[in-house]
């Protein structure tokens, strides 16, 4: 049976399927209608603006991982989490192509006014939605995400 994923020892007849990684993203908006963005501090895309979010681990759901990730880089509680959408992406990580399905969830948090930036996570920023632009996300799967929400967005308004 052949199959692109597919890679099979010679040696053992053992066939591993390279399946997609889980990732999340969060869209957070404040009562003033501003989206919270973090300023990457590592590669890949470095200093480049990101939603939080990363990898689920292993034995976690993608809702508790997108709440682990918020907490962990913008020291947020996530008191909802619902799901919106999810999109496929090849994401670079030390010269490796890592394929992933990310979920974007819209998270409501307890207190913003008490956010501060952790882990790979330089810097938080509140942007008006008015002023969001896809293009200032480094990632491409964050900028499709990012573009694709502000059209919800602004579909129910």
């Amino acid at each position: 049976m052949h199959d692109e994923r597919a890679k099979r020892c010679a040696d053992c007849g053992f066939t591993y399927y390279a399946n997609a990684a889980c990732a999340t993203a969060a869209i957070i908006l404040n009562e003033r209608e501003e989206l919270l963005a973090v300023r990457r501090a590592l590669p890949p895309a470095a200093g480049t603006l990101d939603l939080p979010g990363g990898f689920v681990n292993p034995g976690e759901t993608a809702e508790a991982g997108i709440q682990r990730e918020v907490r962990e880089e913008t020291s947020g509680e996530c008191l909802k989490v619902d799901y919106l959408f999810s999109l496929p992406n090849m994401y670079e990580f030390s010269n490796f192509i890592v394929h992933t399905t990310d979920f974007f969830f819209r998270c409501t948090l307890r207190d913003v006014a008490r956010l501060s930036p952790a882990d790979d996570a330089a810097e938080l920023l509140w942007v008006p939605v008015c002023a969001v632009c896809p293009a200032d996300f480094g990632l491409p799967s964050i900028r499709e995400g990012v573009n694709k929400w502000l059209k919800m967005y602004h579909s129910n308004q």
